[in-house]
């Protein structure tokens, strides 16, 4: 197979853009189906390069939550800040992101966009951004990580503050004892 032939065949198998927050990055793979099931690749480094998500993953955690569950606003902080590739393996959740870094225009804005188990959807969310999802319908959520787990560096922000405005698409939020103690945005120094 020739290099012009590989390089469509990359093309072809994952559709990228970037969203309103920059560094989010939407990833839509091409997925086979047949009858016997359906086909499609999750990660490819050379493509996810291409498209300048030039990060080494180092570790990949898996949730499971029933709906009306809210985690987040999760993220670590330097120099064990990780990038995050996630997906909805089934179900459905509104994935959340909040741009925590000083200097962006963007400092204090939410990102919430849909991810479907069906749909198979991916959103790379670079370090900078606090991260979390409300479950929608009861869900599988897989996510790689840039950098491993250090509880030292583990912050985050209360992902109920009105002042972020985040509408989590569930009446009743059931939200971790630990997640309501974080601090409000008023409240918070961002390590970015």
């Amino acid at each position: 197979m020739s290099f012009l032939q590989l390089n469509w065949l990359r093309i072809i198998y994952m559709e990228v853009r970037e969203l309103a927050l920059k560094g989010i990055i939407e990833l839509r793979p091409r997925v086979f189906e047949d009858e016997r099931g359906y086909f499609f690749e999750s990660y490819n480094e050379k493509a996810f390069t291409d498209h300048g998500i030039d990060v080494q993953f180092v570790q990949d955690n898996q949730s499971f939550s029933v709906a009306g569950v809210v985690r987040g606003l999760h993220f670590q902080a330097p120099p064990f800040a990780q990038g995050k590739l996630v997906r909805v393996i089934s179900g459905r959740v509104l994935d959340v992101v909040v741009d925590i870094r000083k200097e962006s225009t963007t400092y204090g804005h939410s990102l919430s966009i849909e991810l479907y188990g069906s749909e198979h959807k991916m959103l790379y969310i670079p370090p900078g951004f606090a991260h979390g999802f409300s479950v929608l319908e009861d869900a599988v959520f897989q996510y790689k990580c840039s950098n491993l787990y250090h509880k030292p560096s583990e912050m985050g922000i209360h992902p109920l503050d009105p002042q972020l405005g985040i509408l989590w698409g569930t009446h009743s939020p059931v939200v971790s004892a630990k997640d309501l103690e974080l601090p409000a945005f008023q409240n918070f120094n961002s390590p970015f």
